[in-house]
C-alpha cells in the first residue's frame, strides 16, 4: 500500500512538472504600450484584431496587431487560446482573406523582445509575449 501511494505521488508530480514545461501551458500576456489608454480587453475583443475582422480598439482608436513569427511557441499558445485557430487553420483563414482582397495578416516580429519594443513605442499597437517578459514599457491587458 505504501509503495502504491508513493507511485501515485510520483506520477502526479511528474505530470505536473511535464505540464509546466509544455508550451501549451505557457503563460502569455496580450500587451499594449504603457502609454495606451486601454487598460483591459476580453478575448472577444482581441481575437478579431488578429483575424482581420476588426481594426479598432473598443474605444474606436486604430489597433495594429503584431503577431510573432510562425514557429514561435508563444504564437501557437496565443492562437490556440485567443483566436481558437491552429497553425493550418490560421493559414487557411488568411489565404482566404488575401485571395478575396479582404485583408492581410498582422505584421510579424521574431520574438518577445521585438514585439515588446514595437508595442512599447506605439500606443496603437497590440501584441502578445510571454507573461514573464512584461515590464514597465508595456501593460498586460489580457492574460488568456
Amino acid at each position: 500500500m505504501l509503495n502504491t501511494s508513493k507511485n501515485i505521488r510520483n506520477a502526479v508530480l511528474g505530470l505536473a512538472l511535464g505540464m509546466s514545461a509544455c508550451p501549451g501551458f505557457a503563460e502569455i500576456a496580450v500587451i499594449v504600450s504603457a502609454k495606451s489608454p486601454i487598460s483591459s480587453l476580453r478575448v472577444e475583443q482581441v481575437a478579431p484584431l488578429f483575424l482581420g475582422q476588426s481594426s479598432v480598439f473598443p474605444n474606436g482608436v486604430e489597433a495594429v496587431p503584431i503577431d510573432q513569427s510562425v514557429g514561435a511557441p508563444v504564437r501557437d499558445v496565443f492562437h490556440a487560446r485567443v483566436t481558437r485557430k491552429s497553425g493550418p487553420l490560421l493559414r487557411a483563414h488568411w489565404s482566404k482573406l488575401i485571395f478575396t482582397g479582404r485583408g492581410h495578416p498582422p505584421k510579424e516580429a521574431p520574438d518577445d523582445a521585438a514585439v515588446k519594443k514595437l508595442v512599447a513605442e506605439n500606443p496603437n499597437f497590440i501584441g502578445y509575449i510571454d507573461k514573464d517578459a512584461v515590464d514597465a514599457s508595456v501593460k498586460a491587458v489580457l492574460i488568456p
